[in-house]
């Protein structure tokens, strides 16, 4: 299934696609799209219903973030060893966390706000992993089952204030505007092998990031049951699992930085496309 939420800014509601890419209402059935219908019993219930019976959801509505209710934005650092590279740093032995704010979170083509002061405001496209079951202290044999599904992330980053603002790295990850989730939550049906998942990010229609989830260092699995080890991961949980090269930040000669104006268009195999006007806050 390809669950979504659909409507103005703060007065989202559920939805489904039929099989002909159309958007269904499901406001009759869930109230939302957050973690207290993510477990497997209630997208079965959903997956039951008469998706084509389903009100016809008219026009071209905004399309909002695929899930509400966020509890953490966890975050995978420099998880392609490629990207690591551009970046000059080495391969983590560990995966490396940090977090978004979850006010950061908005509607896959929402504008994206350059933040005041900002210099360096850069792109990254990730595979986005949500949580649908609890997970505590689990294996990586079983961290799947604990997965509801997968959206494409932005996870746009501001250089400077990242790296030479002092601390960690969530002063240049969580202004607003810098989570973009969805469009939809595939669920993880739909993705039987989250490891051979192709992805790109275009600025301004140039091909920037093209990469594939099969070079992650540390792949899904291994990602939820390592998490689980520092803390419950709760439904409606999102992780943005690391982006392959590419970002603005290892262009050559020069880095490359979004300005106002800019255009992003970003995808994940399977799971649709983002695209994202640049503006000045």
């Amino acid at each position: 299934m390809k669950l979504l939420r659909y409507g103005d800014p703060g007065q989202e509601k559920p939805g489904i696609l039929d099989q002909n890419g159309n958007i269904r209402d499901l406001s009759a059935h869930v109230t939302d799209i957050s973690g207290d219908v993510l477990d497997d019993d209630q997208l079965a219930a959903i997956a039951a219903y008469d998706i084509a019976s389903l009100p016809l959801v008219e026009g071209n509505p905004r399309i909002g973030p695929c899930v509400t209710g966020v509890g953490k934005f966890l975050c995978i650092g420099l998880n392609y060893s490629d990207h690591a590279e551009e970046a000059g740093m080495d391969v983590p032995p560990e995966p490396v966390l940090f977090f978004k704010a979850t006010s950061a979170i908005c509607g896959p083509n929402d504008d994206v706000e350059i933040p005041r002061g900002s210099s360096a405001t850069d792109w990254e496209v990730e595979l986005g992993v949500v949580i649908g079951k609890e997970a505590k202290y689990i294996s990586e044999a079983e961290a799947l089952d604990h997965v509801a599904g997968y959206c494409v992330i932005n996870d746009v980053s501001e250089r400077d204030f990242q790296i030479r603002r002092s601390g960690q790295w969530a002063k240049g990850k969580s202004a607003d505007t810098f989570g973009p989730i969805g469009p939809w939550l595939v669920t993880r049906d739909e993705v039987p092998n989250p490891q051979a998942l192709s992805m790109y990010l275009d600025v301004n229609g140039k091909r920037f990031q093209s990469g594939t989830t099969e070079t992650m260092v540390y792949g899904v699995a291994y990602v939820v049951a390592y998490l689980s080890q520092f803390m419950s991961l709760q439904p409606g949980d999102i992780i943005s699992t690391g982006t392959p090269p590419g970002v603005g930040m290892g262009q050559k000669p020069e880095p490359v930085y979004l300005k106002p104006g800019d255009v992003m268009e970003l995808g994940v195999d399977g799971l649709g496309v983002q695209k994202q006007k640049t503006v000045q806050a």
